[in-house]
């Protein structure tokens, strides 16, 4: 059992992860949320592609005698070869970019959500109304004014 095509599906895969993050990042920058849920949809189902792959990668690893995680795929690899080292030296990169532009991400998200949300507490307390159905204005606690009633 070889463990370098693994790898490179793995990597594969993550690189696919990068390219549905970039345009995750670009449509929330541009402010296009509506392609936000698509992307969502994908980068879903890359996870769960991710999460086999790698479940596969590791019973390839542990059938070749080695630990599972990430100490037996060290191992694994740097026995198997230069071309297998690199490959899990790169997939290891991919998988630490794919981390940071994830979070990244979901910072903005929370920002843009948090704006959201300031706004719509600034709308919804401009709502309240003005003046009452007798028509003297109401106060911030809205029990009205009637100062000048005479």
């Amino acid at each position: 059992m070889m463990l370098l095509p693994h790898l490179l599906a793995e990597k594969s895969c993550v690189e696919e992860f990068l390219s549905v993050l970039a345009h995750e990042q670009q449509a929330m920058k541009n402010s296009v949320f509506a392609d936000l849920a698509p992307l969502t949809e994908r980068k879903a189902a890359l996870l769960d592609r991710m999460a086999a792959l790698d479940q596969a990668r590791e019973s390839a690893q542990v059938a070749l005698g080695f630990e599972p995680g990430r100490a037996g795929a060290d191992q694994a690899a740097a026995a198997a070869g230069e071309a297998t080292r690199q490959a899990w030296t790169a997939l290891l990169e991919l998988a630490e970019r794919a981390k940071t532009d994830n979070h990244r991400i979901g910072s903005m998200v929370y920002g843009h959500l948090d704006f959201t949300q300031n706004a719509l507490d600034y709308l919804q307390a401009s709502a309240q109304p003005f003046y009452g159905p007798d028509g003297i204005r109401r106060a911030a606690g809205g029990s009205g004014t009637r100062l000048a009633l005479g």
